[in-house]
Parts: structure tokens; sequence; C-alpha cells
């Protein structure tokens, strides 16, 4: 018999109250990725008998490398709050679940950020 209070062993155990901002920022992220993967698709079509010359002045655009920029932030910080949920729901593991929370933190910025330069180098050197 336990002198805890049924709060007292609840505690640590469900929500932190954190999960809803983890819920809504996976679905702000999804609602901005449908219109920028749609006209990302529809310029891949349209550039495919482009030469690279003229991809490079179709990317060296301010609004287009705006929305390659915005396209890039959306899609990895999707990536990570998608696999981020995967592991705390199935990786049991103390260590593990830290070192693959940290391999997905470090790799989706370290990755976004060389998408984001390699579009500002084009749009600033182009």
């Amino acid at each position: 018999m336990s002198l805890r209070t049924p709060l007292g062993r609840a505690r640590g155990l469900g929500s932190a109250k954190n999960g809803t901002q983890h819920w809504w920022h996976q679905r702000l992220t999804a609602l901005a990725l449908l219109p920028l993967a749609v006209w990302f698709v529809v310029s891949l079509i349209t550039l495919a008998d482009a030469t690279y010359e003229d991809v490079i002045d179709w990317l060296s655009s301010p609004i287009v490398a705006g929305l390659m920029l915005l396209l890039i932030f959306a899609m990895f910080m999707h990536l990570k709050i998608g696999l981020q949920e995967v592991i705390e729901d199935y990786v049991h593991s103390g260590w593990r679940k830290v070192a693959s929370l940290v391999f997905v933190t470090f790799g989706t910025i370290t990755l976004g950020l060389a998408c984001a330069l390699a579009v500002l180098w084009v749009w600033l050197v182009g």
C-alpha cells in the first residue's frame, strides 16, 4: 500500500503539456509544405528542359530563393518533429533515445543549413 496520492503516482507518466505544441508544429509545417511542395514540383516540371544557366537564373530570383528557403525550413522542421515523435514513442532505452534525438537534431540542422547556404550562395553569387 502506497501513501502517495493518485496525482503523485501519475506525475511524470503522462503529458507534460508539451505534446500539443509538437502536434501543432507538425500540422503547421505540413500545411506550409502543401503549397510549397506543389510550387516546387511545378517548377521542376517547367525546368525539365532548361539548361544549367537557366536554372541558376531561376534560383537567383529573390522570390524563388525566398520560397526555396521557406520550403527547406518547413521540410526540415517537419522531418525533425516527425522523427522525434517516432523515437520518443518507439525507442525505450534511455541512452539510445538520447543519442538518437541528438543525432536527429544535429543531422536536420546540418542538412538544413547546408541546403539554405547552397540556395543563398546561388542567389548571391549566381
